[in-house]
């Protein structure tokens, strides 16, 4: 653990720089809420504070980051399903412009499992192999996750928006 008196601004604002937009992102398609996906990219960011993780190289550190921020999706989404509330609506070009929020609203609307897979895949462009690290599944089962997604992705967006 490091020094808690010193924090290295440095080095958490290049990782910010580096990797918080794709977080960010990652956070708000999983919670569909601003302010769940700025709490867990905080969280985040205070975990690769406190564990000082040393890495081979950037693509292992972004692949730890996003597997730590999914997992405080996970928490948070658990959370807020043990303790329900009014829901907060999804908000309106959070991520990009109108034209493309039907399909956001869609892709928000598969089940977590499927919303990461294709989030990663086409979004981050991960690749299969790499996804099935992260989430700690086979690259089959990816493959599987991507193909059902895809599917269920394409008849919530043609009932919804066409």
């Amino acid at each position: 653990m490091r020094n808690s008196s010193a924090w290295p601004t440095d080095e958490i604002e290049t990782v910010l720089n580096r990797y918080g937009d794709m977080l960010y992102r990652l956070c708000l398609i999983m919670l569909q809420n601003e302010s769940d996906a700025e709490d867990a990219l905080q969280e985040t960011i205070i975990s690769y504070y406190r564990k000082a993780p040393r890495f081979a190289d950037s693509e292992h550190e972004k692949a730890w980051l996003i597997r730590v921020a999914t997992n405080r999706c996970r928490d948070a989404l658990r959370f807020r399903a043990r303790h329900p509330q009014a829901d907060a609506e999804y908000p309106e070009n959070a991520v990009c412009d109108t034209a493309d929020s039907g399909i956001l609203d869609a892709l928000a609307a598969l089940p977590e499992k499927f919303r990461l897979v294709l989030t990663l895949y086409y979004i981050e462009d991960y690749r299969i192999e790499d996804i099935a690290k992260i989430i700690s599944r086979t690259p089959s089962a990816v493959k599987m996750r991507l193909q059902k997604g895809r599917k269920l992705l394409e008849e919530i967006y043609r009932k919804e928006y066409l």
